[in-house]
């Protein structure tokens, strides 16, 4: 574990004096514009499937915190029923659960994708949100997005196509950095559990509203809560409604 982290320390400690460099032209592209925008849903952001099929995009995120772990009741399920899903994964989270990265990026059901280097709202000026402020200018945008990318390459093998911000929380100059970066910004069309602040009969409620073509969220970093009895619940009667889940890398998105 101890190399493992150190690596990881390493890469980031490279990769950002690289992110530097190689990304100037974006940085002059957008210093002198101020955003008008700040939320879940500004421009930029894609927050569903672009079909009418009956499918569902599951997206699962793994913010990190001192308290956190890895809830394997949806691990398990998703391997039983064979589901699919789309994991954003922090480094916050790496650094403490090596381990169970590991085991997620050796699993072929999960594509494993970006939510950031700390975790921070996705600001062109360090706005907050929940109490956790955001980036605090375009070079540091840069560098959550970019490091964070760089490290889940160099164990998975591929570079993520899709960002998540932490808290799902963007100004719309931030998007436009992260386009011109090479991701798609990605929100949700459900809201699975508030941030794993909802019990069970909340979630499986919230879940049970979900359309054809969306992109639900969901947080598997909070093993101790009821999140995950009331989402599969719902999961369940979803799949008996005849609905199919994907990837999010699967459909184009909208």
């Amino acid at each position: 574990m101890k190399h493992f982290l150190a690596l990881l320390v390493m890469v980031v400690s490279t990769y950002s004096t690289f992110a530097q460099v190689s990304t100037s032209n974006i940085i002059e592209k957008y210093q002198s514009q101020s955003p008008k925008e700040w939320g879940e849903n500004v421009h930029g952001v894609k927050t569903r499937l672009s079909t009418t099929e009956k499918v569902i995009a599951l997206t699962l995120d793994a913010c990190g915190s001192a308290t956190d772990g890895c809830d394997y009741r949806y691990i398990h399920f998703l391997e039983e029923e064979k589901i699919p899903a789309t994991i954003f994964v922090s480094n916050r989270w790496i650094m403490r659960h090596p381990d169970d990265f590991k085991k997620l990026i050796k699993n072929p059901l999960f594509d494993i994708e970006n939510h950031g280097l700390h975790h921070k709202p996705c600001s062109v000026n360090g706005k907050s949100i929940y109490g956790i402020q955001g980036t605090q200018n375009i070079t540091e945008l840069i560098a959550e997005i970019e490091n964070n990318a760089h490290i889940i390459q160099e164990h998975t093998g591929k570079k993520p196509k899709f960002y998540r911000s932490g808290t799902a929380y963007y100004d719309e100059i931030a998007t436009h950095v992260a386009n011109d970066l090479g991701y798609q910004v990605i929100g949700f069309t459900v809201l699975g559990d508030a941030g794993t602040t909802w019990n069970k009969g909340q979630v499986k409620k919230a879940l049970l509203e979900t359309k054809p073509g969306s992109i639900i969220i969901l947080h598997m970093n909070h093993p101790e809560k009821e999140c995950a009895e009331g989402a599969i619940e719902a999961l369940k009667e979803l799949q008996k409604r005849g609905f199919t889940f994907v990837r999010l890398s699967q459909y184009s998105l909208t």
